[in-house]
């Protein structure tokens, strides 16, 4: 280990509101620029708050970039526009356009979370900027390390510039980055590179003790199915953490067809119950972890950019451990007996909507 990351720091964040107020101070710090992309900017009083501030670093002739989805982001010329009258360079990722494609074109969106400030700090997670998830549970992993600054600066830099392209085939935008002894790797919209899915499927296939999924929206493909089932056969304990009920009723409906089969290969599914748990996790026995912005389906790995950071760190090790307990404590086990006597309505549901499985 290197002199600057033995001094380097990683909190994760789960409370929205305390990530919020940790970006915040850390923005009326800023000297040289603030990037930040991420798919829902809310135009409430969270995001009011975060757009006051940056208003005022644009005043002191702080640097601001701004990326988010046209999507997740409703309106974004009149609500960023006080923003453009100081010179913030504001960008809409692919704004939606009526035409032939409509369908699939607007499934392909911009999921990235990443905030970057003056080289010395960054977030990457499962966070909007919104105040519609404070209650929910989230995962974002901060870090004080200048080389995973610098890393997502240009993974930034480059999404910025080609913000309004809708296929990015080429392997640049999917090469792994390797900086601070863990690696960053990012998922572009792609039915056959995917590379996030295929690292997700390496680490459940060699998997020896456990593997631990935190995800709001739980629709894994067959392979991934079939790796999940296989590792808990051969006696890896496999647990999956996601919300009783998210915020997308049709997803949990679908969701529910497929975890019979699983309880009964041996993965333990805990439904999380205060509210939402929208943190995005691979956890592979105790030492391998993956945080980022992908939800554990079909549309993440298939239709957009998404970004993870795999690793072995000890230090975000131990708080992901204390994390996960929390998780747990708040959780409550798949019933089985419950699932088999679902009402008839949900079953001829979830089957109607098994051929838009992708879209979800």
């Amino acid at each position: 280990m290197t002199t600057a990351e033995s001094r380097s720091r990683h909190v994760l964040y789960d409370d929205p509101l305390h990530y919020y107020n940790d970006l915040l101070f850390n923005i009326q710090r800023a000297r040289k620029y603030i990037y930040i992309e991420v798919y829902r900017f809310g135009h409430d009083a969270i995001g009011k708050k975060i757009r006051e501030a940056l208003r005022k670093k644009l005043l002191e002739n702080v640097e601001v970039k701004l990326l988010v989805d046209s999507w997740g982001t409703a309106n974004v010329d009149p609500f960023f526009s006080s923003l453009k009258e100081l010179n913030a360079e504001v960008r809409a990722f692919s704004r939606i356009k009526l035409n032939l494609n409509f369908f699939t074109n607007s499934h392909r969106r911009n999921h990235q979370k990443i905030i970057i400030i003056d080289d010395r700090i960054s977030y990457l997670g499962s966070c909007n900027l919104t105040g519609y998830n404070l209650s929910w549970r989230e995962l974002v992993l901060k870090s004080t390390n200048i080389d995973i600054a610098l890393a997502l600066k240009n993974v930034f830099l480059q999404m910025f510039h080609l913000y309004n392209k809708y296929l990015l085939e080429k392997s640049i935008y999917t090469r792994p980055i390797n900086v601070a002894g863990m690696t960053i790797l990012r998922d572009v919209p792609s039915i056959r590179r995917q590379p996030v899915k295929k690292k997700y499927l390496r680490l459940i296939r060699n998997a020896r003790k456990s593997i631990i999924i935190e995800t709001p929206y739980f629709l894994p493909s067959f392979l991934l199915r079939k790796a999940l089932m296989a590792a808990a056969e051969r006696g890896v304990k496999v647990t999956v953490i996601t919300p009783k009920n998210s915020d997308v009723k049709m997803v949990d409906i679908l969701r529910n067809k497929y975890l019979g089969m699983l309880h009964k290969k041996g993965v333990s599914i805990q439904y999380y119950t205060p509210e939402n748990l929208h943190a995005k996790l691979l956890f592979v026995d105790n030492t391998i972890f993956s945080i980022g912005s992908p939800n554990f389906d079909y549309r993440s790995f298939r239709f957009q950019h998404e970004i993870i950071i795999v690793g072995k760190n000890k230090q975000i090790v131990r708080k992901l451990q204390r994390h996960i307990e929390g998780s747990l404590e708040n959780s409550i086990a798949f019933d089985y007996d419950l699932w088999l006597n679902r009402s008839q309505i949900e079953k001829f549901f979830s089957w109607l909507i098994v051929p838009f499985r992708h879209l979800l």
